[in-house]
């Protein structure tokens, strides 16, 4: 069984998450998404509807994606080896 790229998961999760609350930062803006934002402001530090809290929430995302991945990479091959 092959095994996945630790660095690898962790860079796709965290620009994948990361994007997403660059996006979502930003179009709270308009109004939508801003329950979401509230919510995710209350684990992320800084993140908010706008320019500068949408940037503050891609770094929060970036890192927290990264952590994510490489977890799920680290069990997937630790489980996967036993096989």
């Amino acid at each position: 069984m092959a095994k996945l790229s630790i660095k690898g998961l962790a860079l796709g999760f965290g620009l994948a998450w990361g994007l997403y609350m660059l996006c979502l930062g930003w179009v709270s803006v308009t109004g939508w998404g801003a329950g979401i934002v509230s919510n995710f402001s209350s684990l992320y530090i800084g993140f908010a509807p706008g320019f500068v809290g949408g940037i503050v929430g891609a770094l929060w995302g970036f890192l927290d994606g990264a952590v994510g991945g490489i977890l799920i990479a680290y069990f997937y091959n630790m489980f996967a080896a036993k096989k």
